[in-house]
């Protein structure tokens, strides 16, 4: 029988969480497993995890579960890994005093050396630090084309249009997407690499970098040398955190950023017109 991979278990579990809650408590009969789950979930007393105000044990420990099932399988797709700070009470959970962008990099400056496909590792530093996000570093087996939200909605119902109109065996039209805070959409592309040869590379207006954020409000283009938060990472500033719309796949193929990249700066150009008020669109807007 053909082995049930991990993001199938995740999406399977979560099906049976919504029909028990859907059914309530009188569903649960005595010796079966909605039962066992119910019974663990409520605990001792109405005991908690994490003292007053935390999630339930068996909660606690299923998210745990399901974190830990969508990292793998992003990992399976081919994104290295690498931990990450996370929101710690009112800041950050790294050193600095004051740090800019709590929960949203790095633990390590030698990120880009330590992100790895390599499950065992992945599987260590999830015990070792059960509360740290984790980026993915681009630039290698993915790129990531970002843009604000509103325009990413636009961008995605275009490219789901095509990629519904497609013929049998076309080049991807769309592939893994990601909704970051509610405020940015991320499109998971094929990469442009690292070639041997400095010469080869070529340079885009949009590259981002981890230091250049701010200098792209509109479209970014983050290839080699930068990173992106990967679901489902925690934000300090956002209740949503980071999470998946379109979930990765191990090996499918993802699009060429090129074929999306016409789409995404039309929906930019419109997106900057409906909030600069512009008289003519501009391919990335301002903020």
């Amino acid at each position: 029988m053909e082995r049930e991979s991990r993001i199938a278990q995740w999406l399977r579990r979560r099906a049976e969480r919504a029909a028990e809650r859907a059914q309530g408590p009188e569903a649960a009969r005595p010796g079966t497993g909605s039962e066992v789950r119910s019974a663990s979930a409520r605990g001792s007393g109405g005991r908690r995890w994490g003292g007053r105000g935390g999630q339930p044990a068996a909660e606690a420990a299923e998210a745990a579960r399901d974190r830990e099932t969508l990292l793998l399988t992003a990992a399976e797709a081919g994104f290295p890994l690498a931990p990450a700070a996370h929101p710690s009470g009112y800041g950050c959970s790294c050193v600095r005093i004051g740090c800019p962008t709590p929960g949203r990099h790095p633990v390590s400056f030698a990120w880009q050396t330590q992100a790895t496909t390599e499950r065992a590792q992945i599987e260590r530093w999830l015990r070792a630090e059960p509360d740290a996000n984790f980026i993915t570093a681009t630039g290698r087996a993915h790129d990531v084309l970002d843009v604000p939200a509103e325009a990413g909605y636009a961008a995605l119902a275009r490219l789901e249009e095509q990629e519904a109109a497609a013929e049998p065996g076309a080049e991807p039209a769309l592939g893994p997407v990601a909704l970051l805070g509610g405020d940015r959409m991320l499109f998971f592309t094929k990469t442009r690499g690292t070639p041997e040869d400095e010469d080869e590379w070529w340079p885009c207006e949009l590259d981002s970098h981890p230091e250049t954020m701010e200098e792209h409000p509109g479209l970014r283009w983050h290839c080699r040398g930068s990173y992106v938060l990967l679901p489902p990472s925690r934000l300090s500033d956002s209740a949503e955190g980071v999470r998946w719309l379109r979930l990765p796949r191990p090996g499918s193929l993802l699009p060429e950023p090129l074929t999306l990249l016409e789409t995404l700066t039309d929906a930019c150009a419109e997106y900057a017109v409906t909030v600069e008020g512009l008289d003519e669109p501009a391919p990335w807007p301002v903020r």
